[in-house]
């Protein structure tokens, strides 16, 4: 008998927690894609893989790839670099710094 109680219960329970949503009060927005935005963020450039450097990189996150191929252009006279990705990611910056030191002149 208390096996069928617990089960009531627990039916209950879920069912009370399914009526507590209330909708939004009039005047609200139905979704966040309808409201108007304050300001855009910035979008970042989209990822691109570079051409394959001299080495393997597998297994490396996609922006220290590109931080190496960067980089390693950058060494061989291209000059590729993006500022603001360089500023603000790690491993952007790592793979840049690594890409220019092992493609750079011996």
């Amino acid at each position: 008998m208390s096996l069928i109680r617990f089960a009531v219960a627990l039916l209950l329970a879920a069912l009370a927690g399914c009526a507590t949503v209330s909708p939004p009060p009039p005047g609200t927005p139905a979704s966040p894609a309808t409201a108007p935005a304050a300001t855009p963020a910035p979008v970042p450039k989209p990822f691109v893989e570079p051409p394959p450097p001299p080495v393997n990189l597998q297994g490396f996150p996609p922006t220290y790839r590109l931080g190496f191929g960067d980089g390693c252009a950058t060494a061989r006279g291209t000059g590729q670099k993006d500022a603001a990705r360089f500023a603000a990611d790690g491993n952007y910056r790592t793979g840049w710094q690594d890409g220019v030191a092992q493609c750079g002149k011996r």
